[in-house]
């Protein structure tokens, strides 16, 4: 007794049952043109080339037309295997989004190229008045003179100039304009947000009044 023949192939040959089935004009490629779509990875790694600030996973996504978990992981792999390969940049996480980096070794190479010999650092007053903005915001201009002892107004407008901090309202109270620390200043300092900004106390002086070190 014979078995019967397979399903037909074209042009009338008997097909063979363990073969896999021929691919159909229902089955169309998921990408089309005269060449591919670039990859994930290199697709994530051209827009961080060109972006001026930090880019939000959820907006790489968006963009991308993939789930923002896969995002997630592919910024996480590249971060990680940058560090690995030591590579003079790197991929870090501030500020809300993703960037790249300089490295922080390279440091001394990149502001001499940077800089071409001038001087490009706050003053020791703006660092002193950023300070007290980041570890007491939001803050009066008052209360920032208070506490470092001396006028701070001028300060205060170079920073507000240079995009480090902005006005915040007024207090309530006392309608005195209050400021903050921005964005920018998240960025350029490399943090994801105000809760990795280190603890203060181990750094001021034992005889500091109580009032300036309380808390908020």
């Amino acid at each position: 007794m014979t078995e019967p023949p397979g399903e037909d192939a074209p042009g009338g040959a008997p097909r063979d049952p363990a073969l896999p089935a021929e691919p159909t004009d229902a089955a169309e490629p998921a990408e089309s043109g005269d060449g591919e779509f670039p990859g994930l990875r290199a697709s994530v790694e051209a827009i961080l080339l060109v972006v001026d600030e930090p880019v939000a996973e959820i907006t790489l996504a968006q963009l991308l037309e993939r789930p923002t978990h896969e995002i997630t992981a592919v910024l996480r792999e590249l971060s990680a295997e940058y560090t690995a390969q030591g590579r003079g940049f790197d991929l870090r996480e501030v500020a809300g989004g993703w960037r790249y980096y300089t490295r922080d070794v390279c440091a001394p190479v990149v502001e001499r190229f940077v800089t071409d010999g001038q001087q490009a650092r706050l003053t020791q007053a703006a660092l002193e008045t950023l300070a007290v903005v980041a570890y007491r915001q939001p803050v009066s201009r008052a209360r920032v003179s208070a506490i470092r002892g001396v006028n701070s107004d001028g300060v205060i407008r170079t920073l507000t100039l240079r995009g480090l901090i902005e006005d915040a309202g007024q207090d309530p109270e006392t309608q005195a304009h209050l400021y903050r620390t921005t964005g920018y200043f998240l960025e350029r300092l490399g943090l994801r947000d105000l809760e990795e900004l280190p603890e203060l106390a181990p750094f001021l002086p034992d005889d500091l009044p109580e009032e300036i070190i309380e808390d908020k």
